[in-house]
């Protein structure tokens, strides 16, 4: 995608019901966009319904779900879908991304569970990508997703997101976060997986903290600040497609909200050097 393709811009923060009055009452200007998740907001009404709606006329705001499970062998939730598709339209979502998993299997497992690297998996993926597409009436957006194992894999981890990506024709939410943490837990190269990435289907990307568990288990929680390595990999990848929407999730362990706009300013800062070079870069070519 290019800067004027892109459904929002700058750097973003996920919203949490624990900071919601203080960023409902006063919004720092250092949030160009926000994201929510859907399951967790449907059908709320009160104060809260009402914060909200006033966030959402006012700023740009995207959707990450939680259980669409597009993965899964059972049937697809259409009445959930249709749900989402009212709760998109009534606060001008500009975007919906989904995890690149399942959570559900004649019942909800609670979880999100690695989907099979596998062709089949592929077909299957692509074809519910299509179906939810056609009830949601706008495209989606899938996010690679962290795993700690991998049963039945016919494909490298890239190979499936990309065919994914590709049969489906949908776009990427881009973690990089996770493709950290799989790296470690994995045992592969970042920056390689990074560079076989389709760069132009990315809708907008998520940067997050991580629990470490042993030197080679992390943990993919969002419930810390975010690393060296993994702010590194965020410069890498900028490097390699240019300066796209980023967002902060905190899911866990939640500070004030003004710790947490820190590091949203942090990702405005590594955008707007990578901005200043292109432009030099531009001036010089």
């Amino acid at each position: 995608m290019s800067m004027s393709t892109y459904p929002v811009h700058g750097s973003g923060l996920g919203l949490r019901r624990s900071f919601l009055d203080a960023a409902a009452e006063q919004p720092p200007p250092q949030v160009d966009f926000w994201e929510v998740a859907p399951e967790n907001w449907i059908g709320v009404g009160g104060r809260s319904g009402r914060q909200l709606r006033s966030m959402t006329e006012q700023f740009p705001f995207v959707c990450h779900g939680l259980s669409l499970s597009i993965g899964s062998p059972a049937p697809l939730d259409v009445d959930f879908v249709r749900r989402v598709k009212g709760f998109l339209d009534e606060h001008h979502i500009r975007a919906y991304t989904e995890h690149l998993s399942y959570c559900s299997d004649d019942g909800h497992l609670y979880d999100l569970m690695p989907i099979p690297f596998t062709e089949e998996a592929v077909r299957h993926v692509a074809e519910r990508v299509r179906q939810v597409q056609d009830i949601l009436e706008r495209p989606i957006a899938l996010e690679n997703v962290s795993y700690y194992a991998a049963p039945g894999a016919e494909l490298d981890e890239i190979d499936f997101v990309n065919a994914v990506l590709e049969t489906a024709s949908c776009g990427l939410h881009l973690d990089i976060n996770n493709i950290y943490v799989n790296s470690i837990n994995h045992g592969y190269d970042p920056l390689d997986f990074l560079s076989r990435l389709p760069g132009e289907r990315i809708v907008y990307a998520h940067i997050a903290g991580h629990y470490v568990e042993a030197e080679d288990l992390r943990v993919d929680t969002h419930g810390a600040d975010v690393i060296d390595p993994v702010w590194d990999l965020l410069d890498e990848a900028y490097n390699r497609f240019g300066v796209f929407p980023t967002l902060l999730e905190r899911d866990f362990n939640i500070p004030p909200l003004g710790e947490l706009v820190s590091e949203v300013a942090a990702i405005a800062d590594l955008q707007a050097r990578h901005r200043e070079a292109g432009g030099k870069r531009s001036a010089h070519g």
